[in-house]
């Protein structure tokens, strides 16, 4: 094993017992690293070698529609000279832990791309995550520095000042003459890599919480090349002419993925979009022509819907070579709703946070509507029983993968969980077809997918309940034909508290005013109680089927876009 490169080693120090992680197949899947690697450096020192300072590497959009162009060289150099403020300014050495907050843009891209090459372990997060969610990650994480675009600054403030310690914030993107930028003048663009191991901890990313608090997934230096050298290469067949777009946020894997390490990979180039919305992505896909896109069944169906109302003539978006979804299963109606519009078909994908990015994927040449696709080349998936014994085809199981990324959880003992025998079971039930092509089911535990956005029930439920109004109440998903699903809560208000939509909207906006907006919950329902069990436990699923049963029965109806 190579010794690591890590002063700090806090995470090092937190990671699961060798016994405890899954079994991690580099060689089967192709991938040989050098002991000694430093993921930045690999990410963009092959490209000045090749003399490619002048080629474009990141197109900013920002919210005003304005495009902000950074070559390789720029980002390169930008990149030296935010490594050298974090360690001659605030004294970071390898293995401490940098936040990041800010929607995509260019310098966030070099803020993340510095902190990897300082040998740091980077910590992305949300933008629109409340003071209370940042200060669960700045504990877990221990993060020694936050680096936030100045126009975010808050919400990151009033976190760090309700943690134990000093967590020093520094603001981007605040002008030239503030927070970072003004710090970057004086420093010299010849910042040298910390000399880190391939398996030295870079990046962790925060899962969504599903039972209880989020859980931080660590990834290795190495693990963030895996990624970008598998199904870009094999099944999307990228390369340094591309021209990549999407609206995912780069504090999930999928953006990680898709508009960070893919492109950088290929010396391909990135569109970043601020703000996102469908008519963003489209005029941002047609300015640049946009070959890889990647973002989520409910931007393809908001997009559908301005395509239909003619927003775009027909053949411009005639550059796309491939259109990638993930975060929620893509819907047939979709699919060919697109494909009719487009001439493109969407290649639907599954992956973790965990995983880091997609262990199933749709190919052009295999493409089965409704199907999530194969394993990833690399990736090996089965799917089991409760005993992790391989059920028959067309039998509805647990989804278990393993290859060369994999769960490994900081300091929590619900690692034991996701991993059983070697093998990483993602919390999805699906089953297999006789042509070993996979069918997405359900979630298995209580996780709501909605536009892409992995929510909590059991989270909303403690913020609802916290308010005055309410007594009981559970939050599940509930079927939605834009979104996939919705959260809904079903309320037992307290007694002498009427039902009305006043009170409904109130619970909405109490939700929003404590977490992140998006996890609010769209539809609202009063009961007189809950169901239960005859011991008193609350029947979830009774009230998951009810909505499922309802929805579907007017699935046709609710469509807005036409079949």
């Amino acid at each position: 094993m190579p010794t690591t490169g890590h002063i700090d080693t806090y995470v090092r120090d937190r990671l699961p017992a060798p016994q405890d992680n899954p079994d991690f197949l580099l060689e089967q899947a192709g991938l040989l690293y050098p002991q000694r690697l430093n993921a930045a450096s690999a990410l963009l020192d092959p490209w000045r070698e090749r003399g490619w300072d002048g080629r474009t590497a990141l197109i900013g959009v920002g919210a005003d529609g304005r495009d902000d162009v950074w070559s390789y060289g720029r980002l390169r150099d930008t990149v030296d000279r935010v490594g050298r403020v974090l360690t001659e300014d605030f004294g970071i050495v390898p293995g401490n832990r940098v936040l990041l907050r800010g929607p995509n843009t260019p310098m966030l891209v070099a803020c993340w791309l510095a902190a990897v090459k300082a040998g740091a372990v980077v910590v992305p997060t949300m933008p629109l995550l409340r003071a209370p969610e940042l200060a669960h990650v700045l504990t877990k994480a221990a993060v020694n520095v936050a680096l936030c675009d100045a126009r975010y600054l808050a919400e990151m403030r009033a976190a760090c000042d309700s943690v134990p310690g000093e967590v020093p914030a520094l603001t981007f993107n605040g002008g030239a003459d503030a927070g970072l930028e003004a710090l970057l003048g004086s420093k010299p663009a010849d910042f040298a890599p910390a000399d880190t191991a391939s398996d030295d901890p870079a990046l962790i990313l925060f899962t969504s919480g599903t039972t209880g608090t989020p859980k931080a997934a660590v990834h290795f230096h190495r693990d963030l090349l895996a990624v970008a050298d598998l199904s870009p290469r094999s099944i999307l067949g990228t390369t340094d002419a591309d021209v990549f777009c999407g609206s995912t946020a780069l504090a999930f894997a999928f953006g990680v993925g898709a508009l960070l390490l893919f492109p950088l990979r290929a010396g391909a180039s990135v569109v970043l979009l601020e703000r996102w919305t469908p008519e963003a992505l489209l005029d941002a896909m047609v300015r640049h022509r946009t070959t890889r896109l990647f973002t989520v069944p409910t931007a393809y169906r908001s997009m559908i819907a301005l395509l239909r109302e003619g927003y775009l003539e027909r053949g411009r978006l005639s550059s796309l070579c491939s259109c990638v979804s993930a975060g929620e299963p893509m819907p047939v109606n979709t699919f060919e709703a697109w494909r009719d519009l487009t001439g493109q078909e969407i290649l639907d994908s599954l992956g973790t946070t965990e995983m880091l990015n997609a262990v199933l994927h749709a190919t052009p040449e295999g493409l089965r509507p409704g199907c999530t696709g194969k394993p990833v080349p690399g990736y090996e998936a089965m799917i089991v029983d409760d005993s992790l014994q391989p059920v028959p085809a067309g039998q509805i199981g647990r989804l278990a993968v393993r290859g060369p990324t994999g769960c490994r959880y900081l300091d929590d003992a619900r690692q034991s969980l996701y991993v059983q025998g070697g093998w990483n079971l993602t919390g999805d039930a699906f089953h297999m077809d006789e042509d070993g092509y996979f069918w997405y089911s359900a979630r298995t535990d209580d996780l709501i997918v909605s536009a892409g956005y992995k929510i909590s029930g059991l989270e909303l439920e403690d913020v609802l309940l916290r308010h005055e109004a309410v007594d009981e109440c559970v939050v599940v998903a509930s079927p939605d034909p834009l979104r996939g699903s919705i959260p809904k809560a079903f309320i037992v208000p307290r007694e002498g508290v009427p039902p009305s939509e006043d009170l409904a909207e109130a619970l909405r906006s109490y939700v929003k005013d404590r977490i992140a907006p998006y996890k609010y919950p769209r539809a609202v329902e009063f009961l007189d109680e809950l169901p239960r069990t005859e011991t008193g436990k609350v029947q979830r699923y009774k009230l998951r089927e009810r909505e499922r049963t309802s929805r579907m029965e007017n699935a046709e109806k609710d469509w807005p876009y036409g079949t």
